[in-house]
């Protein structure tokens, strides 16, 4: 199997799925890639980004709708909601945790894989 294109979004891609992408950009079972829904993002997702995606895992469940509504046009990819509040800084160790077991709990279930 390929590894699949996993793209990791927030609301404006500072802490949560940033954090995501720092962490596990050198997992060799999967590529990552983050990015924010707000204009005031880091990195705004894009046409590109979902196109690229083979899975896409959100923060909250009011994104996923937000991604479905605005990209409506597009064939998206399956989106998760990982279900964790905007309550952390960038690689607040408590996030990490947090992030290595819901990441496993979802490629797991779509996959196959474990992170460790």
């Amino acid at each position: 199997m390929t590894r699949p294109n996993i793209l990791v979004i927030c609301g404006r891609n500072k802490r949560r799925s940033r954090t995501a992408e720092h962490i596990f950009k050198n997992d060799d079972r999967f590529n990552i890639r983050s990015a924010g829904l707000s204009p005031q993002s880091n990195r705004k997702i894009s046409e590109n980004d979902l196109n690229w995606a083979d899975l896409v895992l959100v923060m909250e469940a009011n994104q996923k709708a937000k991604i479905r509504k605005v990209y409506r046009h597009l064939d998206l990819p399956n989106i998760e909601v990982l279900n964790i509040a905007d309550d952390y800084e960038f690689m607040d160790d408590e996030l990490i945790d947090m992030l290595r077991v819901k990441m496993d709990q979802v490629l797991h279930e779509n996959y196959g894989t474990q992170v460790t």
